[in-house]
């Protein structure tokens, strides 16, 4: 069984990448509206997040918002399905506007090892092949559930000559040396870590559990890091890449104060472009003691 649902799930995936781009934008849109019209545990994970993260909205504008989010969710998926089937050179063609590359330059011009840590918003598998174009990272990752799609994306990765490593205890490992030996990696700020590998910190006015795996890396100034994302263009012709240095705060001993700063900066992308980052993930899923859970 699990075959045949990897099977059907690569071969949509396929049929997806031979539309053509407005296409693609089209069909992704008109499956984000039908996402938000059908009840789903999706959609009411997307409605709880939402209105905890922006309790200052009204019923209209929170359901405008909602709306919006489902319609790039929707978009999420048709684009990622090209950017897994497509030669990486094609993907590239949609990166229109690079903003901070001398940031990411002078990083790796540092002599010290690089973290490029991306966020769950707009589209990471469009800006993989971006970052993998400039540099030869370990991009880290969390495996999904299907074989035949691990499997897949694990191919489709390491198109430029890249690496990828899983969220396993030796996909870790591998993270931690490259770094400590002067290398590149990809790392996402915002999934939701156990309870022994994070903290809570400030997001979006929530306390939510955060990741100490980067700051426990650049602790001390042990290495450098940047932040970069690729945002979605209103005209839907492609993607904005948006490279930033991390804060000083980030490098500090005090692995909470670094790991606040990192949650703080993923706030700030999140408050610039709130409908495109991946609300229907449980981002709060595990709560401080004593309170309620959400989902």
């Amino acid at each position: 069984m699990e075959k045949l649902k990897g099977a059907v799930a690569v071969g949509f995936l396929r049929l997806f990448a031979l539309l053509p781009w407005r296409a693609v934008q089209a069909v992704g849109a008109g499956l984000g509206w039908l996402m938000w019209k059908i009840p789903s545990r999706s959609r009411d994970v997307v409605h709880i997040n939402l209105s905890k993260c922006f309790p200052e909205l009204g019923p209209q504008a929170l359901q405008q918002l909602e709306k919006q989010t489902h319609r790039d969710i929707g978009k999420l998926l048709a684009e990622s399905a090209c950017a897994w089937i497509w030669p990486a050179d094609k993907t590239l063609k949609l990166i229109r506007q690079v903003e901070g590359l001398e940031v990411m330059q002078q990083a790796l011009a540092s002599g010290k090892g690089v973290i490029g840590i991306a966020t769950h918003i707009g589209n990471w598998e469009v800006l993989n092949h971006y970052f993998c174009s400039l540099c030869n990272p370990i991009i880290f990752y969390r495996p999904p559930k299907l074989k035949a799609l691990d499997e897949l994306l694990q191919q489709q990765r390491v198109q430029l000559g890249n690496r990828v490593a899983p969220s396993t205890k030796e996909g870790i490992l591998s993270v931690i040396k490259e770094v400590r030996r002067g290398g590149v990696v990809g790392i996402p700020a915002d999934p939701e870590p156990a309870l022994s590998s994070g903290l809570f910190v400030p997001f979006c006015g929530i306390q939510a559990l955060t990741s100490k795996f980067v700051p426990g890396m650049l602790a001390g100034g042990k290495a450098t890091a940047f932040f970069i994302n690729g945002f979605r263009l209103e005209d839907g012709s492609g993607f904005k890449v948006v490279i930033e240095a991390a804060p000083e705060a980030m490098y500090s001993e005090d692995v909470e104060v670094s790991t606040a700063a990192m949650s703080g900066m993923v706030e700030k992308y999140v408050r610039a472009y709130p409908s495109q980052y991946l609300w229907s993930m449980k981002r709060f899923k595990k709560r401080p003691e004593g309170e309620p859970r959400w989902y």
